[in-house]
């Protein structure tokens, strides 16, 4: 594709020399015929692309240069012809190279997709395309070879380097057990895969997809500076017709009608979309279109969920403490309830206790936001917070001092009662992210005027977790209908964008100015509904997207703001005759290559980014 574009340019190249060289030794014929050559080869496809637009009644710049050059060839100014028509050509090569220059990020991954795959059959290895795979099927990975599928490691160790899809470059020590990704790289050591995940499903392959898709979405910058082009374009060509009635000068009108050409402002958004996309891609963050590039940059507050976000996510059973029920007792019925459950609280009391035994439970109920209830044998059981406890009326007077001294240590007690009264608590803690502080700090630094928390744990632990990221604001024993309600309060205070991982978080990250979502620990259904994924927990990695954000509205608003000042310098410059065609031009077609050379310096983007 370049070859054909690039051809057609230096063969009319090479005619505009040869003709200067015969206008020298005075052969003017040879010289024009040479010259009107030129522009015929390097303006037949912009002539061409014109009327094909008209066709659809779409009045194009090719058009305007079009004209431009048939102009100057009927009034016999066959270099102006030649000029324009080579220049413009010229400027679109060079956009096209620029602009290709910016999908570094998606070739990237592209050439990072695994193409075979050793699946082992009955002790057989048999190599396979990566897209014929099937589920549970096994596939061998040596050293330095790429994971051709997500699945769980079924045998042996080895060092992965999973910069293709979290962006971090540090390996990760994977054994049996650990959820590997297609993409990633096994730098040392030999495992077996069972597959997951195969062909289109895996999560390298939904993020090549992202990506590829959001960098065709267009933000409504550009969407605006589309629409003003459309009405601007015929208005040049009246203004030009004007020029021409009141200067009567047909040369003026030709440049005017060049000059006007608003070439540098139509690409000097969506370069810089591309570009940032791009970007954020290589560093494990994906934005699903322009729009929320630019609605990220804009964002004023920034609410986090609490469990998963701020901090890991992965709860552990802290202290237990009987209350009417000796402790294996306690325990067992609290395995029992919570074995049905998939939320993580009651999957770090589940994997707490070893007792293989449960209980029947009847009349299983699972209530959002509260916690589980159910019959074993005759009695109703009931293991949740408090919320769970006063709506069912269950005397808790017995255990409150037990209950209030673990929630000032920053632990979720979870009360476990018989009927109408407590038998005892288990306290769950988890730590948060380092990464949270970090991210906290970065992100204030950068702008975001409030940072907020939005969790449905008790006030106490809700309180600790504020104090020790510094945020704004909390809001605690929160429902996934009262989490929204908070958004609708903040958004009258600005831009809102909001960061979960779960599915009580999707409703959240729905109703957002923006939503991110923690990526490959998240839902998912929080992914389907988020504008933004991290690829990984991390969320440093947010105040890097923030950052580019920001970054990028500053180079639309250059680049704006540049090709404005040109063409209206430019058009001055005619007017009063200081501008002529080949020059201008030549100035126009710079300010395109210079708008796009701009927008390139977003793929330098690094931040703080760590």
């Amino acid at each position: 594709m370049k070859g054909k574009k690039l051809f057609p340019l230096l063969l009319a190249a090479i005619l505009i020399i040869l003709s200067w060289g015969f206008k020298l030794f005075d052969y003017k014929i040879v010289s024009n015929i040479l010259m009107l050559t030129s522009a015929v080869v390097s303006g037949y496809k912009v002539l061409k692309s014109a009327l094909l637009s008209l066709k659809y009644k779409i009045i194009s710049i090719n058009l305007l240069v079009s004209i431009a050059a048939i102009g100057a060839i009927i009034i016999g100014e066959y270099w102006e012809a030649a000029a324009v028509t080579f220049l413009f050509s010229l400027g679109g090569f060079l956009e096209s190279y620029t602009l290709q220059k910016t999908r570094n990020a998606l070739k990237y991954l592209i050439d990072m997709a695994p193409k075979m795959a050793h699946v082992v059959k009955d002790g057989i290895v048999e190599d396979v395309p990566a897209d014929d795979v099937k589920v549970k099927d096994i596939v061998a990975v040596k050293s330095g070879e790429k994971i051709p599928v997500d699945g769980f490691v079924v045998k042996g160790n080895a060092s992965v380097n999973q910069s293709a899809i979290t962006g971090e470059s540090m390996p990760v020590d994977v054994n049996v057990g650990s959820f590997v990704y297609s993409g990633t790289i096994n730098e040392n050591g030999y495992i077996e895969v069972e597959t997951a995940n195969s062909g289109e499903d895996t999560t390298f392959s939904k993020i090549l997809y992202l990506v590829e898709e959001a960098q065709g979405e267009k933000a409504p910058t550009q969407k605006f500076i589309e629409k003003f082009s459309k009405y601007y374009t015929p208005s040049v060509i009246l203004a030009s017709i004007i020029t021409f009635l009141v200067k009567r000068d047909l040369m003026m009108a030709l440049t005017f009608l060049v000059i006007a050409c608003p070439g540098a402002l139509v690409i000097s958004t969506p370069i810089s979309v591309v570009s940032a996309i791009g970007n954020a891609a290589k560093h494990g963050v994906i934005i699903k279109g322009g729009e929320y590039l630019e609605n990220l940059g804009k964002v004023d507050i920034m609410a986090f969920d609490k469990t998963g976000t701020l901090t890991e996510g992965k709860p552990f059973v802290v202290n237990v403490i009987s209350a009417g029920a000796n402790r294996d007792e306690l325990l067992k019925i609290a395995k029992s309830l919570e074995i049905r459950s998939e939320h993580p609280i009651a999957k770090a009391i589940t994997s707490y206790i070893t007792d293989e035994e449960i209980f029947d439970v009847n009349d299983f109920v699972s209530v959002t936001g509260e916690g589980v209830k159910g019959k074993i044998n005759s009695d109703m059981y009931y293991a949740g917070n408090r919320k769970l406890m006063l709506n069912n009326g269950v005397n808790i007077d017995g255990i409150k001092d037990h209950m209030e001294r673990e929630e000032s240590l920053g632990r979720t007690p979870i009360v476990v009662a018989k009927n109408g009264g407590a038998i005892g608590i288990i306290s769950i803690s988890d730590k948060v992210k380092g990464s949270s502080i970090d991210a906290i700090k970065e992100l204030k630094k950068l702008g975001i005027k409030k940072t907020v928390m939005l969790t449905g744990d008790n006030e106490r632990t809700a309180r600790q977790v504020k104090e020790q990221l510094d945020l704004d604001e909390y809001f605690s024993e929160l429902l996934p209908d009262e989490k929204l309600k908070i958004l609708k309060s903040l958004k009258k205070e600005g831009i809102v964008a909001m960061v979960g991982d779960g599915v009580n978080d999707a409703p959240s990250l729905a109703y957002a100015d923006v939503g991110i979502s923690m990526g490959l620990g998240g839902t998912d259904v929080a992914n389907d509904v988020s504008n933004i994924t991290l690829t990984d927990d991390n969320l440093k990695k947010l105040a890097f997207a923030v950052g580019l954000s920001r970054a990028a509205l500053r180079n639309m608003k250059q680049n704006i703001y540049f090709s404005v000042f040109v063409v209206l310098s430019l058009l001055l410059g005619v007017i009063y005759g200081d501008v002529f065609l080949a020059s201008g031009m030549f100035v126009h077609e710079a300010s395109v290559f210079i708008v796009t050379l701009n927008a390139m310096r977003l793929m330098k983007y690094k931040g703080r980014f760590k």
